[in-house]
């Protein structure tokens, strides 16, 4: 494996790091403001941002090259660093077009969409003119098991009629979320359990859709996108708007999950990268018990174990999206699985330690650690919880030896 990046993606990452400097961090403040005046609407500094950069090319580097003429030309490998840097900070990616659901949502489309499909939706998601959500998880069933999913899709003449309830979809608080992806059970009685489930495409103004309320997560709403609680009352939509086709909906899901949960990862990289170097400038800055904080050997081996966990996570994670280069997604579901534990706990004790050094500091709103640790520890949930990896990684490795 090269470890060294090319001279294109050298040329982007040093765009994007500048682009940090001069937009993003200086305005954290000004965007949490905007948003605080009014919640579930995209602020305004997110717009004249999505547009600077848009205008400086750094768009849609998500997709990769696979996609052909949607796809900016990366590889995944070349994507990973990118997604770091823009993991810096909790609502970057958006201003790139690279935030989640919109990207698995984007990459379900151009894959597995009709060209109707892909018109109505898919394009004006790509110059990010609405936002979108992905409507699985269900309060009722256990929903890490996809193939509990109980909420209904009946074909009713030239429809589709849908009843049921999701929460955590993740999108559908905002006014700019126009579409949601949901998926229920189309053939509940098929003996193939992994054949019952359907994808569908719903406009957020269809009849019978409600959004609840927004659910919180540590008490942050995470607004403007929130994560909603989102009622399915008699909802009709017509049947060119299932995706691929009935009973390919846990397929689907597999192919999104994939690329979603590295996707993640790298930006959990990028997080603990940015409050390992907090805490690196905390540590020289501070005075305690007469000398620098960095004096006090427990506080350099905080560094020093941080920085050894980081970069191990960050080549696991350069390894899996490699191999999903070169074999494909499927042959590179273990090692998604290995990063997609490892990445949210390393960036856990990372945080930990950051806010620790931070003190009082460190869990309140005037440093990024307290809501990121936050994000953090709910990806050990989302797309799949760490016990669902270890069980199937467990698995697939263990009848290897099997005699």
């Amino acid at each position: 494996m090269d470890f060294e990046y090319s001279a294109n993606v050298l040329d982007l990452l040093t765009r994007l790091r500048a682009f940090m400097d001069e937009h993003i961090y200086p305005n954290e403040a000004l965007l949490e403001a905007q948003v605080a005046e009014d919640p579930w609407q995209t602020p305004p500094l997110m717009q004249t941002l999505k547009a600077k950069a848009r205008a400086a090319g750094l768009w849609n580097l998500f997709l990769p090259v696979s996609y052909g003429d949607y796809s900016p030309g990366l590889t995944n490998l070349e994507y990973a660093p990118l997604a770091e840097e823009m993991g810096k900070v909790i609502w970057a990616p958006e201003v790139f077009n690279c935030g989640a659901p919109d990207t698995g949502n984007m990459e379900v489309l151009a894959k597995y969409g009709s060209e109707a499909q892909k018109k109505q939706w898919l394009e004006p998601l790509l110059a990010g003119e609405i936002r979108s959500a992905f409507a699985m998880t269900e309060p009722e069933v256990a929903s890490s098991d996809a193939t509990n999913i109980a909420t209904s899709i009946t074909a009713d003449g030239d429809d589709y009629v849908i009843n049921g309830r999701k929460f955590y979809i993740s999108g559908a608080c905002r006014k700019q979320c126009k579409i949601m992806i949901v998926m229920g059970k189309t053939d509940p009685e098929n003996p193939s359990r992994h054949l019952q489930q359907s994808q569908i495409l719903v406009p957020m103004d269809t009849a019978g859709v409600t959004v609840v309320r927004p659910m919180k997560v540590f008490g942050y709403t995470d607004a403007p996108e929130g994560h909603a609680e989102v009622l399915f009352e008699n909802v009709r939509v017509p049947k060119e708007n299932l995706i691929l086709g009935e009973g390919r909906g846990f397929e689907i899901a597999q192919g999104r999950l994939g690329p979603g949960r590295i996707h993640h990862c790298m930006r959990s990289v990028g997080a603990a990268q940015r409050a390992l170097e907090m805490m690196c400038q905390r540590a020289n800055e501070r005075t305690v018990f007469g000398q620098p904080m960095i004096k006090q050997q427990s506080v350099r081996e905080d560094i020093a174990r941080s920085a050894c966990e980081i970069e191990q996570a960050r080549l696991l994670t350069l390894k899996a999206a490699a191999k999903m280069d070169q074999a494909g997604n499927k042959e590179a579901q273990e090692l998604i699985a290995m990063i997609k534990i490892v990445a949210p706990n390393m960036a856990l004790a990372v945080i930990d330690r950051a806010i620790q050094i931070h003190g009082a500091l460190g869990v309140s709103q005037d440093t990024f650690l307290a809501h990121m640790f936050a994000a953090q520890r709910t990806l050990r949930l989302a797309d799949g919880p760490d016990q669902v990896h270890m069980m199937q990684l467990g698995r697939n490795l263990a009848k290897r030896h099997a005699r």
